[in-house]
């Protein structure tokens, strides 16, 4: 059962973190699309941030409700992070930013491959999909940080409920058609090259982090025995 931070203002503070987060990332975005863009006329980069805004004020209700002290945690690099996990975690966060710029570059400004509204609803539904299970797995889990490391401050313990009944790293493996949904949502094919870049990165992350905890972490190996897939039933 996760554990919230008693401390008077601790759920407060969280919350406060977590809009300020909300907020510069959503600037950034907007700058990292429109910028490139070269325009203020894109409706599928209007109709992307609204789509995304959606998803992210239900994802975080959500988690509000189930794991609010997630927020915080988050909210910034943890000591005792593994130091490989510092280059892994920058090569995520650049390739996945990555998609917006040049999916505006692609689709907005110089239409290398224009793409039919088709495939955008394609990019939407997995979107979706990666959205929700993405949100899911960080409800469920309150070890959910952003890099890896073993977290005794927090009482690190095994998370075999929710999607992790079934898969080891659902988080990442519903990240993945997430990271292909957003440059298709947006017309574009070129995003799939960051995109791709992205999924490499978190290929490395998660072999890391699975062999961290096998060697680090109680109780990992016996669930590992028993939940065998790091991403796909039956598959990897």
């Amino acid at each position: 059962m996760a554990q919230t931070d008693a401390r008077p203002g601790a759920g407060k503070g969280s919350l406060l973190q977590g809009l300020i987060s909300l907020v510069v990332w959503f600037a950034i975005m907007i700058v990292a699309m429109f910028w490139p863009a070269g325009t203020w006329d894109w409706p599928r980069g209007w109709m992307f941030l609204a789509v995304f805004s959606v998803f992210t004020a239900i994802a975080c209700v959500w988690i509000w409700i189930k794991n609010p002290e997630l927020f915080a945690a988050r909210s910034r690099i943890q000591k005792g992070t593994k130091a490989w996990d510092v280059p892994v975690t920058i090569g995520i966060i650049t390739s996945f930013a990555a998609i917006l710029p040049v999916a505006a570059l692609d689709d907005a400004r110089f239409h290398w491959a224009p793409q039919p509204d088709s495939i955008v609803w394609l990019g939407y539904a997995l979107f979706a999909v990666g959205y929700i299970g993405t949100a899911w797995a960080q409800s469920e889990n309150r070890h959910f940080e952003a890099t890896v490391r073993i977290q005794t401050d927090r009482e690190h313990h095994v998370i075999d409920t929710g999607p992790y009944a079934f898969v080891r790293h659902p988080g990442y493996a519903f990240a993945i058609p997430m990271m292909i949904g957003m440059p298709l949502a947006l017309g574009s094919l070129y995003g799939l090259i960051p995109a791709g870049v992205a999924f490499i990165f978190l290929i490395i992350r998660t072999l890391g982090e699975d062999a961290t905890l096998k060697a680090e972490l109680p109780g990992y190996r016996d669930y590992a025995a028993r939940v065998k897939q790091r991403w796909l039933p039956g598959v990897w």
